[in-house]
Parts: structure tokens; C-alpha cells; sequence
């Protein structure tokens, strides 16, 4: 079972940074790595649907939210077996709970912001506020 751990959220003012990190263990075979898996961030504010922020493929593709766009960069650490998602310029608009997320979809250039993703994390929380 892949077990997906974020971690990073924080409480921040308006304008400032963080960095949230996925970590992902837990692979089926030997030799399996997150670079088989496509990786996903999303995050849901209270009473707000769960929308999806930023994702990278496995030949390490990536997609942005139109939101986050020029303020949000997802990489990979693939000896790390993680994901980190940078945001700069943070807003109020950006909090909510960010969770992790990763399918198996290897030797593909696309991800998708959908949530059509099997193993979550439990999520951690940004609090964008002065």
C-alpha cells in the first residue's frame, strides 16, 4: 500500500512563502520509484470544493491551477522519494488544506488536476492571513 505523508503547512502572512513537501513510501516491487508515479497537490478550503493545484509526471511534465500560475512551482526529488510544491506570493484565497496525491502511470508525459488518484495523504494546513 502507498502511503503518501505531506508536510510543510503553516500559518503565513500575505505575501510570503512556503514549501510543502510529499513524501511517498510504501512502493509495490523493489526498484519501484515515485519517478512511476504521477503527483498531485491539491487543496480544499472550508466550504469549498477539493480543486486541484499542481501536478507532475512521471518524465516530469508539469500543470498548474490558473490561480497559482507564476507562483506556485512543483518539483521532484526522485533519490527522496518526494514531491515539493513552493509557493510564493501566498494570498488568503490560497488557504485551505493541501493534500498529496499519487497514481501509478509510468513512462507518460501528462498528469492531471483531476482527483482521479489512488493513494492520498491526510493533508496539511495553510493559513494565508495577517
Amino acid at each position: 500500500q502507498l502511503r503518501v505523508v505531506e508536510s510543510g503547512g503553516d500559518l503565513v502572512q500575505p505575501g510570503g512563502s512556503l514549501r510543502l513537501s510529499c513524501a511517498v513510501s510504501g512502493f509495490s516491487r523493489p526498484g519501484y520509484t515515485l519517478t512511476f508515479y504521477m503527483v498531485a497537490w491539491f487543496r480544499q478550503a472550508p466550504g469549498k470544493e477539493r480543486e486541484g493545484v499542481s501536478c507532475i509526471s512521471t518524465t516530469a511534465g508539469t500543470s498548474y491551477a490558473d490561480s497559482v500560475k507564476g507562483r506556485f512551482t512543483i518539483s521532484r526529488d526522485s533519490a527522496k522519494n518526494t514531491v515539493y510544491l513552493q509557493m510564493n506570493d501566498l494570498k488568503p484565497d490560497d488557504t485551505g488544506v493541501y493534500y498529496c496525491a499519487a497514481n501509478w502511470n509510468p513512462r507518460s508525459p501528462i498528469c492531471t488536476l483531476r482527483p482521479n488518484y489512488d493513494s492520498w495523504g491526510q493533508g496539511t494546513q495553510v493559513t494565508v492571513s495577517s
